[in-house]
């Protein structure tokens, strides 16, 4: 993590994704900028939460760990998203991990500006409130989808979810996933999810290299896939 000391670029982040308004004059010299490369830690679970962050350019990941070890994939991000919210509001610790899929920016504010500045400031409340219950509305769009619809639809839609198009990135296209993970997110097994592999690999969608998955065609992953229920 980098921070980037540039209040030019923060203003303009804000003026793109049009939330000029959610801040106050009091709290726009508090935002700072912060860059992730692929693989880091934004935050971790169980850790204490001082940052409310804004996610302003790239893709994260969201997931849990069990107590045996065991993780699992909930959710993947892309602008305009924001992460510590709930943490925020209820003052409680880390509730996910969250790693950068790509090159990340993020717009952070510590807490303690925010209680000062923020807390009776209605636009930035009624920010949370419609991202948290966005949030809530996502999931439960994801639930019915892993009922409702086949596991090609599911896994084409899961790997659009975790590859991406980034200019920044070395391995575009070229992805480390778990399948054992994939299967428990999409809701099916290890072995359904495997010959759906392989049947992705002979339409030429894919190509399974020795713990790679190489995406070869994202528009038929995308005509397959319909709208990307997973971001």
């Amino acid at each position: 993590m980098k921070e980037i000391n540039n209040q030019d670029l923060v203003r303009s982040y804000l003026q793109t994704h049009q939330i000029e308004s959610v801040f106050n004059e009091p709290l726009i010299p508090h935002l700072s900028l912060y860059s992730y490369e692929q693989g880091e830690f934004i935050c971790s679970q169980g850790e204490s939460s001082q940052y409310l962050y804004v996610l302003v350019k790239g893709k994260i990941k969201v997931y849990t760990t069990s107590a045996e070890g065991k993780t699992l994939i909930l959710s993947f991000k892309t602008p305009l998203e924001v992460i510590g919210d709930i943490e925020y509001v209820q003052d409680i610790n880390i509730i996910n991990t969250v790693e950068a899929v790509s090159s990340v920016h993020m717009i952070g504010v510590h807490h303690r500006w925010l209680k000062k500045y923020g807390s009776d400031y209605a636009p930035l409340l009624k920010f949370l409130l419609e991202i948290i219950t966005q949030k809530f509305h996502l999931k439960t769009n994801t639930m019915s989808f892993n009922l409702l619809y086949p596991v090609e639809v599911r896994f084409a839609s899961y790997l659009l979810s975790v590859s991406f198009e980034d200019s920044d990135s070395m391995n575009k296209g070229q992805l480390r996933i778990s399948i054992k993970d994939a299967a428990n997110f999409i809701g099916t097994s290890y072995r359904h999810l495997n010959r759906v592999i392989g049947q992705f690999c002979t339409n030429g969608l894919i190509e399974r290299n020795k713990g790679f998955i190489l995406v070869k065609d994202r528009d038929g992953l995308r005509a397959l896939a319909g709208d990307n229920i997973y971001e």
